[in-house]
């Protein structure tokens, strides 16, 4: 009886562990972010992801996205790598409220599986002409077929809808979750990255060089890639709205310290953050017309502080740095940097440089009151008689002195210049 029951318990044991030895490992999926506008820090951040991704073995690699759109050649960029991704590519457009607007939808398009959240939208992949203006009529056909030839491209060998998705390049048009579903722009509408993986799990689909592949996904375990040191600090200021603020910031510290030398604080952390803001504008394309009129404005404001033009420079100085601002990338609008911050960086660092100019002015004005300029219209008595040198005693201090004309000791005099450590004076009629 009891070998009995020790068998069955062996028996139980090796099928559990036979059981467990037949589940494995959780698959991983490899999950990036892609928030804000798209440009060259993000074809890095997603070459790494994908590249982390092989090196996981993971099942999946999981691109979130939540953009506006951005530079088209950061976008192919991106499209490249997804494409010669070994492991197949999930495009999410999450949370509710998200976009995968312009360039982005070009990237949600590039995914094996295209998905959304409820709430989220996509399209609008008309291109832009990088100054902001009006292309002429050849031009704009020519980007425009690019463009749409690219969408059909990756549309038609997944199966998509690819005369819609032509439409966002050449209408403009933009589509909800609900719509691009029904229109067969995107595969999945998933609540949660939770519900994406269930509805992905044992699906087969067919990667963009044709093999298939089937997904498993139960009890999927999500790894974050890491982005290098590099990429987080370059990515938390690409915005070329805050890098414009830290190279204005940067320049308004290194002039306050060539203003008051000494201070050293200011110096270093204007040099820190205008090379922080340099580094960030870098990574954009950049308008040189921009570059001119902001070492213009520059130029105007270090003349405001060395000839007096009543505010003419710089009044001039500000309008140069505004238009400047505005002109310096050479991209679509969601890359530009916003009239709004230009001048609201603008005026008051305006300012602030001609509050400290006035100082510098008055400060030029006033009586030298140390060194041997100080002692320019001081009064003192001579000691002994000048004939025409002789002793004086100013500010307490005994002085060599010469007169033009003999002075008794005892007599009242004024310094009215200084050559070498010896002063001249005259007497003082006004002194009693």
């Amino acid at each position: 009886m009891c070998l009995r029951v020790h068998c069955q318990t062996g028996a139980l044991a090796l099928l559990l562990a036979w059981s467990a030895a037949g589940q494995g490992p959780a698959p991983k999926v490899a999950a990036v972010s892609l928030d804000g506008v798209i440009h060259p820090v993000t074809v890095e951040i997603v070459r790494d992801a994908v590249h982390q991704a092989q090196d996981e073995h993971a099942e999946l690699l999981l691109i979130r996205l939540n953009t506006p759109g951005g530079l088209m050649d950061a976008m192919r960029e991106i499209v490249e790598e997804l494409d010669a991704s070994p492991v197949p590519v999930v495009t999410y457009v999450e949370p509710s409220g998200a976009r995968a607007a312009s360039a982005g939808f070009f990237v949600l398009e590039a995914g094996d599986i295209a998905a959304m959240a409820p709430g989220t939208n996509t399209g609008a992949a008309s291109p832009v002409l990088l100054t902001g203006g009006q292309m002429d009529q050849v031009m704009r056909n020519k980007v425009e077929n690019d463009a749409a030839a690219l969408l059909r491209s990756m549309t038609s060998r997944r199966g998509r809808n690819s005369a819609l998705a032509e439409e966002t390049v050449r209408q403009a048009k933009a589509f909800t979750d609900k719509e691009a579903l029904d229109q067969k722009l995107i595969e999945l509408v998933a609540n949660n990255e939770q519900q994406l993986f269930e509805e992905l799990n044992g699906r087969e689909i067919t990667r963009w060089d044709g093999r298939k592949v089937t997904l498993h996904l139960a009890g999927a375990q999500v790894i974050d890639v890491h982005e290098t040191p590099r990429e987080r600090v370059i990515n938390a200021i690409a915005d070329p709205n805050i890098g414009f603020v830290l190279l204005v910031l940067g320049g308004l510290g290194i002039y306050v310290e060539f203003t008051s030398p000494g201070l050293i604080f200011p110096g270093v952390a204007g040099a820190i953050l205008a090379l922080l803001g340099l580094s960030s504008l870098s990574i954009l394309p950049i308008n040189w017309t921009g570059v001119a009129l902001l070492v213009l404005a520059a130029t105007l404001f270090i003349l405001e502080a060395k000839f007096t033009s009543h505010g003419i420079l710089g009044v001039g100085a500000t309008i140069a740095m505004i238009l400047g601002a505005v002109l310096l990338i050479n991209g679509p609008p969601e890359v530009r940097i916003h009239l709004s911050t230009a001048v609201s960086v603008a005026v008051p660092f305006a300012a602030i440089t001609m509050f400290l100019v006035t100082i510098v002015v008055r400060a030029r004005r006033n009586k030298v009151l140390t060194g041997p300029e100080g002692m320019v219209g001081e009064e003192g008595v001579t000691t002994t008689a000048l004939e025409p040198e002789g002793q004086v005693l100013v500010r307490g201090e005994y002085w060599d002195a010469v007169a033009q004309a003999p002075i008794v000791a005892g007599t009242h005099v004024r310094v009215v210049g200084v050559t070498g450590l010896k002063l001249r004076v005259e007497p003082n009629a006004g002194a009693r």
